[in-house]
């Protein structure tokens, strides 16, 4: 099983009317948020300080939303003007600045760790009102891309001994693309067009829309297209996969084809093109077609058909 966490998603982000945002309130009426550490020059030189960790003086507090190696990007509760402002601070000044710091989450585990059943992955600190309103917006989002990256694993762990590069697809869920394709990446898999202006890809419905000519569809795409886009076309057929020699294409895909007839196209290509296999990929035929020789298989299974991982998020007093 392996670990995936937007961050974003457990922090919760920031309210300007959090405990303690404000300059009149005294850091004792702040001490639910999390424990206070005196912040140093060399603290905040150390890389010890995380996104997500706040800033405070005295009850003064800001969200560190970002930060580089020689700065801290932070948002800060304006409440007076009703809002919050985004600042930069120098990481070697910002302690003339702020008096302490907050760590507010702990990790235990990097994107792409595997886990066992029971183990600790995190401690979040914070405000319970928060933790409890995001919690289970966060643990959707946690469970689902662990699910895929640890799904995406099996299928590249089989295929990676026969050089074939499992990839995703563009069935996802809608407005979670961004998310599932970042974890098939950390589950160890490649990834295919995020959208339609990554690669031209000439499927049935296309070729058939130019009267079933491959060529002439090529041809238009030739004359129209940036010379920086590569050009695939979806093949059934070892006559298809002879008219995309002919035409000089980039990609050749391989839709749903048997082993043999996929070994002869194989040898047929001859590394002219990149070829890819696609349709009906599961983990029973995926190193039978792996060792046919081809370069890429892609599969929505890896992100449709993905279980959820189960994981729990418990007050630990």
């Amino acid at each position: 099983m392996l670990w995936v966490c937007p961050w974003a998603l457990v922090n919760g982000g920031f309210d300007p009317g959090d405990v303690g945002a404000g300059e009149n309130e005294g850091i004792y009426q702040l001490t639910d948020i999390g424990d206070f550490t005196k912040l140093t020059r060399e603290l905040a030189m150390s890389g010890k300080i995380k996104t997500g960790d706040l800033f405070n003086f005295w009850g003064h507090i800001a969200l560190i939303i970002g930060q580089d190696e020689k700065n801290y990007y932070v948002a800060e509760s304006l409440p007076h003007l009703g809002g919050v402002i985004a600042k930069t601070y120098p990481k070697s000044t910002v302690a003339n600045t702020f008096e302490f710091v907050v760590f507010m989450d702990e990790f235990y585990k990097k994107d792409g760790d595997k886990i066992t059943p029971k183990e600790p992955i995190a401690k979040i600190t914070g405000m319970p009102r928060y933790i409890l309103t995001g919690e289970r917006l966060s643990l959707n989002f946690i469970q689902r891309m662990s699910g895929i990256a640890t799904f995406t694993k099996k299928f590249q762990d089989i295929a990676s001994p026969y050089g074939a590069k499992v990839v995703d697809t563009r069935k996802n869920t809608p407005n979670f693309r961004i998310f599932e394709k970042y974890a098939v990446k950390v589950g160890g898999g490649y990834l295919h067009r995020f959208n339609l202006c990554d690669c031209v890809m000439l499927k049935d419905n296309h070729i058939a829309l130019m009267g079933g000519s491959i060529e002439e569809a090529v041809k238009k795409i030739k004359q129209n297209i940036s010379h920086a886009h590569k050009i695939e076309v979806e093949c059934d057929t070892i006559e298809q996969v002879k008219k995309c020699l002919n035409v000089g294409v980039d990609i050749i895909m391989l839709d749903n084809m048997m082993p043999d007839v996929i070994k002869e196209c194989v040898s047929l290509i001859n590394k002219q093109a990149i070829i890819e296999v696609s349709g009906s990929v599961n983990l029973n035929n995926l190193e039978e077609i792996a060792k046919t020789g081809v370069d890429i298989i892609s599969t929505s299974a890896i992100v449709a058909k993905a279980p959820t991982l189960d994981l729990a998020f418990d007050y630990a007093g």
